[in-house]
């Protein structure tokens, strides 16, 4: 039995997918250990999005390196496919893995400690030029690589990945040459996945993959054509019928699929959080134009009044780049003056990040570091503050709360948990909550982004 440490970068569709990754080990006999132990493997699932992320996957990948060095060092995804010469060259790593090959991991791994045995040993490497990591393979990938997943780290919530790459070329986004063009996910396998899950205990689920929004308009031979997001609206429509499923979240949504039809039919079904992320990335006309973004401001603020015209206190959030290229003061100026009229839940806030291949890092007028932070400073400021307002709203109301952990805060100990609008929630309590829905009633701030619930002689627990 071989230890196995493995450490996941970038979003949630790695996440599952390292799940995946983990669950295939274990049932090869594998034992997993934290990533900061002695381990025989390490297996990093890189992440490629901004040049941060690429400069994480190769820290995480020479610090494994670094704490054991006759270890097998595995580099799997993003990175994998978008920096070929930098993989070949880099000592560290022992074996690479594209995005397409990642359902072949325990082959790939046990074909590589074969060759080192071989070879003569631990010492040897391993051919680091394994079928996978081409960028021509990943781009003419016309199918999805089918995985099925039984259990995960979290005891409550599960992500479930519906589709794989993306076919919008934002000006700056280096992830369609990552991913590839989209694959969606059969409805059958998909909805297989979830009861699996649910009948082992899951009560949540959220849909993911890396533009879920274009679920279904590459699926052929089918009974039903539907046009643009029923692919995926009929998707969550049968989801909904899944008995003993608690709570349905989808996952970052392309703004133009949130028509006053669509927010209407997503409101219909019980079981769908009132939480919705809308990549909106400016709040400025021109520079969305160069962005390659495929909507306007207004266009945007339409598709938050639908859902707020069908809940009453909804959960947008939202992502925004600062300093994109050629953003001038009074661009940004509109930005910030369109956040603070939107008044989201959250925004992520990023920096414009240059990637080498994507059209937006051949523009002109690249803005300077220093003008990027002091943007991303006034921006997050608004964020906090706008996303304690929403909290406050619940402060005396009550809520629906799914208990997934037990934290030490402040010397005490909470159980926490979400919201159906994912609002973070804590109760005192040393009993085991976990997976428990309960209705609560909210006392205050527990802290700046924890809402303190009631105390024991009001919970009522509904399910």
């Amino acid at each position: 039995m071989k230890n196995v440490a493995l450490h996941n970068l970038g979003c949630k569709t790695n996440a599952y997918e390292m799940d995946i990754m983990q669950q295939m080990l274990e049932e090869r006999g594998y034992h997993i250990v934290p990533f900061d132990q002695i381990a025989d493997i390490y297996i990093i699932n890189t992440c490629t999005v901004t040049n941060i992320a690429d400069r994480k996957s190769r820290q995480m990948l020479h610090r494994a390196k670094a704490k054991n060095p006759d270890a097998v060092v595995v580099a799997v995804g993003c990175y994998v496919q978008t920096d070929q010469e930098g993989i070949k060259k880099d000592d560290a790593i022992d074996l690479a893995i594209g995005n397409n090959r990642k359902k072949d991991l325990v082959e790939l791994l046990e074909a590589c400690l074969a060759q080192r045995e071989t070879q003569g040993g631990r010492s040897a490497g391993c051919d680091k030029t394994l079928q996978g990591t081409s960028i021509l393979d990943i781009a003419h990938a016309a199918e999805y690589e089918e995985m099925t997943l039984e259990h995960t780290a979290e005891h409550t919530r599960a992500y479930i990945k519906i589709q794989d790459g993306c076919n919008q070329f934002c000006s700056y986004c280096i992830i369609p040459y990552a991913r590839g063009r989209v694959r969606s996910r059969k409805q059958e396998d998909i909805l297989r996945e979830i009861e699996g899950l649910v009948q082992n205990g899951y009560r949540e689920i959220v849909l993911t993959g890396i533009h879920i929004s274009s679920y279904g308009i590459d699926l052929e031979n089918r009974a039903e054509h539907y046009q643009g997001q029923d692919y995926l609206i009929r998707l969550v429509e049968k989801i909904q019928e899944i008995p003993g499923l608690e709570r349905i979240r989808l996952g970052s949504l392309e703004p133009r699929i949130i028509t006053g039809e669509t927010a209407a039919r997503l409101a219909a079904l019980s079981k769908v959080c009132p939480h919705f992320h809308l990549s909106l990335q400016s709040g400025c006309d021109e520079t969305l134009k160069r962005m390659n973004r495929h909507y306007s401001v207004s266009e945007y603020c339409e598709c938050v009044e639908h859902l707020r015209n069908v809940y009453p206190h909804p959960a947008i959030t939202t992502d925004v780049i600062v300093g994109f290229p050629g953003e001038t003061e009074e661009e940004f100026a509109k930005t910030r003056e369109y956040l603070e009229q939107l008044r989201l839940y959250e925004m992520h806030i990023f920096k414009y990040s240059m990637r080498r291949g994507t059209r937006a890092a051949a523009m002109k007028d690249q803005v300077p570091d220093q003008v990027k932070a002091a943007r991303s400073d006034l921006l997050l400021e608004l964020e906090s503050r706008l996303s304690r307002e929403f909290r406050a709203y619940y402060v005396g109301k009550e809520v629906e709360v799914l208990y997934e952990e037990s934290k030490e805060i402040a010397g005490k100990t909470y159980y926490v948990g979400h919201t159906r609008e994912y609002v973070k929630v804590a109760r005192q309590t040393r009993e085991d909550m976990t997976g428990k829905l309960c209705k609560e009633k909210i006392i205050n701030f527990l802290t700046e982004d924890i809402l303190l619930a009631c105390p024991v002689e009001f919970f009522s627990e509904i399910r």
